[in-house]
């Protein structure tokens, strides 16, 4: 993916005529579109071809299975057009390198949860954020994700990455985050949603973001 503006949409909206009405305004202004459950039961995967015409898409499913199912779900999203797939570290490394396998053989990126933004997110994942950054280097995945709720966390997570992998961060706006204090911290994308979507002018709102990080 490249690094132009450093701004990933949370396309969370659950019907395809928004999604495209939403996608096609911010289209000058992110580098991704993350789609996630919402949107894909409500109108298929399917939608996945559709927006891959406007920008690279990555699917929000934290996977989190057997390897042979998440084999699966990565190959069905894949092919479906989809440039990267997030997925949960916790079920461990055979889980997670299936994941990868599949990403190699189709030239895409796995992007693996280490804590997750939402206040919930320190309960459980703060324990064991940190050997789930390390596996996800090891296991040779594209990213992780890291809260941009908790820019420290981001610092932490990239001292133990390094510069080997990526930094996508979700939890700018709506969470209460800060997408110039995320970035300083580590971050190579944010991810922002409803700020953006449920904006009167969601590309007014993107560019805001992209003038705060100074795109």
């Amino acid at each position: 993916m490249d690094k132009k503006n450093r701004l990933i949409l949370a396309l969370d909206v659950t019907d395809r005529e928004n999604a495209l009405r939403i996608a096609n305004e911010v289209s000058d202004y992110v580098d991704s579109i993350k789609v996630g459950y919402p949107l894909v039961l409500g109108e298929g995967l399917g939608i996945v071809k559709e927006l891959v015409e406007i920008a690279p898409v990555i699917a929000d499913f934290k996977v989190a299975d057997i390897p042979n199912t998440d084999r699966l779900i990565c190959e069905h999203v894949f092919n479906a057009g989809a440039a990267g797939i997030i997925t949960h570290g916790f079920t461990g490394r055979d889980s997670l390198d299936s994941c990868v396998k599949v990403a190699n053989d189709f030239g895409t990126d796995v992007y693996v949860v280490t804590e997750m933004s939402h206040p919930g997110g320190v309960e459980f994942f703060r324990p064991v954020a940190e050997d789930i950054a390390k596996m996800a280097v090891e296991a040779g995945a594209s990213g992780v994700v890291a809260p941009a709720t908790r820019p420290e966390r981001v610092k932490d997570i990239r001292k133990i990455i390094g510069e080997e992998l990526s930094i996508i961060s979700p939890g700018v706006g709506a969470q209460g985050g800060s997408a110039a204090d995320v970035i300083r911290a580590g971050a190579d994308w944010v991810i922002v949603g409803r700020s953006i979507y449920n904006s009167d002018s969601p590309a007014e709102a993107a560019k805001k973001i992209c003038d705060e990080m100074n795109c």
